[in-house]
């Protein structure tokens, strides 16, 4: 039985609550098996890792107590990103201290 990307996104949200992945990406895997592409290594971000660092901090600035995921899905990246990002900042304030 075939799923639609949303009907599948529903599914793995139900399975693996916040550490599911986001809507946008499980829409770009859809896109991107859909089209014959069945590799699953990971590829580079479209965004510099500068500006999806300067965008995720500007969403933090106007509300810090959004999710990961909820940052993911804005910034169309996933939630190992957004991950990274943060433990990156927190090591380089530990640093500095």
């Amino acid at each position: 039985m075939k799923k639609t990307a949303a009907e599948s996104h529903r599914i793995l949200v139900k399975a693996y609550s916040e550490h599911a992945l986001g809507k946008s990406q499980c829409f770009e895997w859809f896109k991107k098996f859909k089209s014959g592409d069945f590799d699953v290594r990971n590829e580079e971000c479209g965004k510099s890792p500068k500006k999806m660092d300067s965008e995720l901090q500007t969403l933090l600035d106007e509300d810090d107590a959004q999710t990961q995921q909820q940052l993911a899905d804005q910034l169309n990246v996933t939630r190992e990103a957004v991950y990274r990002f943060e433990i990156h900042e927190k090591d380089g304030k530990m640093d500095s201290t």
